[in-house]
């Protein structure tokens, strides 16, 4: 049977190969090669740098790498192209000029890729799809933003592309230009994330975690517009936190604190207000009707010196509520109990109070300027308005 044939290179480089027969051992083939291509070859490297230890599993005409010690090094190939370069990146092809890739950055990975030498022949990577483009083992999505750069010298990406993703790729290819841009530019979204309200499932998330006897802080949070509606929020502290325009219905909020937080214009309907804490919260032109303000236990909800400017707390059980010095102004309180609750000092001009019932209610010094009593379970005892 004959001896097979191969092809042995300097390591780096198909250029210059020898023709040789395989002997039948390694050793014999390493000393074949001292012998006759006067080196002092160690190692033999097929192309993809493995390194050959039995010629049995070497083939016919393959190309094998010899060193003299040193690890493998890739080869590359002299080719010859026009003005235009194909390159495969992860699968996709873009096809692009010479000097787009070689002048636009002249320090970058591929500027060095593909400058001509003197002769007007490339030094590249072996590396070619069976089309002849070039292939470039990185993500196809964040390399177009890259290549448009490098043609018009504009970072234009469509806005669904991550701009890290893009970074990392120019800080690979050595696009030292693009990158403070970038930067700039992840820092920026990163701030306009920050002030970007909490969602629904934000704080689900938070809330499953934890045990809803702990107090969780969303202090100073941003919820403008969430739909809260249905969870239980009880024991978290929503203190200074910005609810503006928050779906709250039917959630339960016993034992919140919502001290100075602004629920402005917030739908509570048929919410759980246990034993709330909501000293100065601003509550203007919410809606409330029939919520609960009334614990069984005696812990009494402190709405003090809040402002229910044109709230809508129809049908609510407010019993022994605090409302002292409180701006119910235009408010709607129809229907609701308010048994012993506290609203001494509190503004309800043109409030309508309309078949409530304020047994024991404390109204002393509260400003009552054209509101309306009609339909009143019980009247109202000079006792409870006169200071």
């Amino acid at each position: 049977m004959s001896k097979k044939t191969v092809f042995l290179c300097k390591n780096g480089t198909f250029e210059d190969k020898k023709e040789i027969k395989v002997d039948d051992s390694i050793d014999d083939l390493l000393n074949q090669l001292s012998s006759k291509l006067n080196i002092s070859a160690k190692t033999i490297f097929i192309e993809d740098g493995a390194e050959v230890k039995d010629v049995n599993f070497t083939r016919n005409k393959d190309k094998l790498l010899k060193s003299v010690g040193e690890d493998f090094i890739e080869p590359k190939v002299k080719v010859k192209f026009g003005d235009w370069i194909t390159l495969n990146v992860g699968g996709k092809c873009f096809t692009t000029s010479k000097r787009t890739l070689t002048n636009s950055e002249p320090t970058s990975m591929l500027a060095r890729m593909f400058s001509e030498d003197e002769d007007g022949f490339l030094f590249t990577p072996s590396s070619m799809d069976k089309n002849g483009a070039f292939l470039i083992d990185r993500s196809p999505t964040y390399f177009e933003p890259i290549l448009n750069y490098l043609r018009c010298g504009q970072l234009v990406y469509d806005k669904h592309i991550n701009p890290q993703g893009i970074l990392e790729e120019a800080r690979f290819f050595g696009i030292e230009s693009i990158i403070p841009e970038l930067e700039q530019t992840i820092k920026r979204e990163c701030v306009q994330r920050d002030a970007l309200p909490l969602s629904r499932r934000d704080v689900i998330n938070a809330l499953i975690k934890s045990p809803y006897t702990a107090e969780l802080r969303f202090q100073g949070v941003n919820l403008a517009g969430a739909d809260l509606s249905r969870l239980d929020l009880r024991y978290i502290n929503f203190k200074y936190a910005n609810m503006q325009g928050c779906n709250l219905t039917g959630s339960n909020l016993s034992w919140c604190c919502l001290e100075r937080a602004d629920l402005s214009h917030a739908n509570l309907d048929c919410a759980h207000l246990l034993g709330v804490k909501s000293l100065c919260a601003n509550l203007e032109g919410a809606t409330m009707k029939n919520s609960n303000f009334k614990d069984p236990g005696g812990n009494k909800a402190n709405m003090e010196g809040v402002n229910l400017k044109g709230a809508i707390l129809e049908g609510s059980d407010m019993g022994g509520v605090n409302l002292r010095v409180a701006t119910l102004k235009n408010a709607n309180l129809k229907n609701c109990d308010l048994r012993a609750a506290v609203l001494a000092g509190a503004d309800l001009e043109n409030c309508d109070l309309s078949g409530s019932d304020l047994h024991e209610a404390n109204l002393r010094g509260a400003n009552l300027k054209d509101a309306a009593f009609e339909l009143m379970l019980t009247p109202l005892h000079m006792s409870q308005t006169i200071r």
